[in-house]
């Protein structure tokens, strides 16, 4: 039976959402509303190609484009996403804003930029002249986290500055890293990508456990549920919608993380090769649903909106939007 503290919640949770964008609470119905902060987009029919995928990729080798991810992504009542750019091409950066600034359903970019290296600061301020250019991202791919390099934290210092968010693609083994690099830059928003690309297999590994522990210190590390089907290590697509078969990671990372840390991706189209994109979905939203309307409306919507699109943190207050002045090298961008 509902009792009038659960109405008033589940109420309260859909009035928040519509405020930002609309959001239905009926478990297992459509939700518009929903962000997905985890896709990927690349045409190898460019005439520069792509540097990845590898064209002997039978899955991912294709043209990999926002309209084909909506068509499976709308029934599922996503309406918008942050584009994470795995190419490694700096000029790549350029063509997802290009195709952002054409398609409203492309809320947001985190970039592939690599800190520490030569012309770091002209190419993010460059980019960042695009409103919708949210942060990086970067991780072992790029040559680890060298934490104790000054120019690597030089770099990481003017992301913080300038109200920009860091993504961390590690493994779990490299997970207090993350911490880390919380600890030293604490106002810096650190999503930790894919649950730290654990192994969807038990005991899980000491150094993760230890790390989602030490995770409750820092108000601004995040963890984006993302990668579960990709743990379960099952490439023929057979990975379980069963919610139970994940919830020995999904249940610490709820403790230790709350309802305000946490994120949806997708991981589309990698994930493709693990599952659908229903049961990617479908596996958190048993989760997140069971745990009430106002987890749930935190985990798909506000939470994402917070972290990566600049709306109000669960306070009231309004987060920190720096100006953007032009830059004397691109002094033709502008927000777009």
């Amino acid at each position: 039976m509902t009792t009038r503290r659960d109405f008033l919640t589940a109420a309260g949770a859909c009035a928040a959402v519509a405020m930002a964008l609309p959001l239905g609470c009926t478990h297992g119905a459509p939700a518009p509303g929903i962000i997905d902060t985890h896709t990927h987009f690349y045409d190898p029919t460019r005439p520069q190609g792509v540097p990845w995928p590898a064209k002997d990729d039978a899955v991912l080798y294709r043209r990999v484009m926002p309209r084909d991810f909506r068509r499976l992504a709308e029934p599922l009542g996503i309406t918008g996403t942050v584009v994470v750019e795995a190419s490694p091409w700096e000029e790549d950066n350029q063509w997802i804003l290009d195709l952002a600034a054409q398609d409203p359903f492309l809320l947001g970019l985190v970039g592939h930029l690599k800190p520490g290296r030569p012309g770091f600061r002209d190419q993010l301020l460059r980019f960042s002249a695009h409103r919708r250019f949210r942060g990086i991202r970067t991780g072992g791919w790029d040559g680890g986290l060298p934490l104790d390099n000054p120019d690597w934290k030089r770099d990481i210092r003017l992301l913080a500055d300038r109200d920009l968010s860091l993504d961390l693609l590690i493994g779990p083994d490299r997970f207090p890293d993350a911490v880390r690099i919380a600890e030293a830059f604490p106002e810096l928003r650190i999503i930790v990508d894919h649950c730290c690309n654990v192994p969807v297999r038990q005991p899980l590994p000491e150094a993760w456990i230890s790390a989602v522990r030490a995770a409750r210190r820092h108000p601004h590390l995040i963890m984006k549920v993302s990668g579960l089907v990709e743990g379960t290590g099952k490439t023929d697509g057979t990975a379980p919608r069963d919610t139970e078969a994940y919830r020995f990671i999904l249940d610490p990372i709820a403790e230790s993380f709350g309802e305000d840390r946490v994120v949806f991706g997708s991981n589309w189209p990698v994930s493709e090769r693990f599952a659908p994109l229903s049961t990617v979905f479908g596996i958190v939203d048993d989760y997140f649903s069971a745990r009430g309307a106002t987890a749930r409306a935190k985990f798909f919507t506000l939470n994402a909106r917070r972290i990566y699109l600049g709306s109000p943190e669960p306070t009231g207050g309004g987060r920190r939007l720096l100006p953007v002045p032009t830059h004397p090298q691109y002094p033709t961008l502008r927000f777009g």
